[in-house]
């Protein structure tokens, strides 16, 4: 190799295939990082990363009020029966046509799941533990509700439900929310995924225990 050649060894190469230029040295670098680029003069231009926008966190607050205001509302009429709801006494009846078991604790503990969960998400806070519980219930009521030979399984809302809830789960709360801080906020998918398997796992033994 002669002192006039400006090429550059590579561990393990060889004069033919293992060198580089200087040049294509550093193409070589950055050229499979998807947040840089060059310019003509062959210098490093780096793009910045995909930043998350307010357009985001309003959708997010907008979805999480909206499936939590909701679900407060089903809880109150389960609960307390406002608002032309059937009261523990007639969902507990309602959940026995279902061939459901133990039905009148089953009727509190979807009542109050439903008050709860929407409430937090209100709040946006414990966004990942709401999700999972509010989708757990819509998760039961498309079980027994069910009905393939009508349109959408005649489920279209519990569906819109679940679809929110799993939106939630797994996007967060966003930062208008007093979740904002906390390490789910931050780690929002791998939370979200505990908190699915849990979903699965409660709705799957309410259907195997109570049913």
């Amino acid at each position: 190799m002669s002192i006039d050649d400006d090429r550059t060894p590579i561990a393990g190469g060889s004069t033919d295939s293992g060198y580089f230029t200087p040049s294509e040295q550093r193409y070589t670098a950055y050229d499979s990082d998807d947040t840089t680029d060059f310019d003509d003069d062959d210098s490093v231009v780096t793009r910045a990363p995909h930043q998350w926008h307010f357009g985001a966190d309003l959708g997010l607050l907008v979805l999480r009020v909206a499936l939590g205001a909701m679900l407060v509302g089903h809880g109150l009429q389960k609960v307390f029966g406002i608002m032309q709801g059937p009261g523990i006494d007639g969902f507990a009846k309602f959940l026995g046509t279902l061939g459901y078991q133990q039905t009148t604790l089953l009727a509190w503990v979807t009542g109050v799941t439903e008050l709860t969960a929407g409430s937090l998400l209100v709040l946006g806070l414990f966004t990942p533990a709401a999700a999972a519980a509010a989708l757990g219930v819509m998760a039961n009521a498309i079980w027994v509700k069910l009905d393939i030979n009508e349109f959408l399984g005649s489920v279209e809302l519990e569906a819109l439900y679940a679809a929110g809830a799993f939106a939630l789960l797994f996007a967060g709360a966003g930062k208008i929310s007093l979740d904002r801080n906390t390490p789910w906020f931050r780690r929002a998918p791998a939370f979200g995924f505990v908190f699915l398997v849990l979903a699965i796992g409660l709705s799957v033994a309410t259907l195997i225990v109570l049913r």
